[in-house]
């Protein structure tokens, strides 16, 4: 097994949705920075990927584009840009993923429901073993995670430092 550290859609842009969106977000990011730490150590891949979308204005220039401050993804991470929910669907996630042997992914990010959700089930329709990290899923909808979280494979943060140790 080597796994990888997805952080999805993570952008300044879904902050401003809501101030509940903005709390499970900032929710999110806390655990999605440890595990960020426990990756680093580990010497394994965090893999940042960030939505565009023109007709929110949600493009590479544009300030809801970019990462919060408090995220720590960085720079030297591998980032991919998509324009689908599904983070394979017209990138080249799978080929950089390929290309470094990891055939286990561990998905955090925004939003559960839509391009969590979509990017799991992709993994799995390229043999992939895509797994929740408990805690780092964030939704406009707050309510929604606990169902995405139940009808996927989860693990804890302390299930996942006890399996990379």
């Amino acid at each position: 097994m080597k796994a990888a550290l997805l952080v999805i859609d993570l952008q300044k842009a879904f902050f401003l949705h809501s101030p509940e969106t903005a709390h499970s977000l900032n929710q999110a990011i806390v655990v999605t920075n440890a595990a960020i730490e426990l990756f680093r150590q580990k010497n394994l891949p965090v893999i940042c990927i960030q939505h565009i979308n023109p007709a929110s204005g949600v493009t590479p220039d544009s300030e809801g584009f970019a990462l919060p401050e408090h995220l720590n993804v960085q720079p030297e991470d591998l980032h991919i840009h998509k324009t689908y929910g599904n983070a394979f669907n017209k990138t080249t996630l799978l080929e950089e993923l390929r290309r470094q042997n990891i055939d286990t992914l561990i998905l955090t990010g925004y939003c559960a429901e839509y391009c969590v959700l979509s990017t799991y089930r992709g993994a799995l329709d390229l043999d992939l073993a895509p797994i929740l990290l408990r805690g780092a899923i964030a939704s406009r909808a707050p309510q929604n995670i606990p169902f995405v979280e139940n009808v996927n494979d989860i693990i804890s943060l302390g299930a996942l430092k006890h399996l990379l140790r």
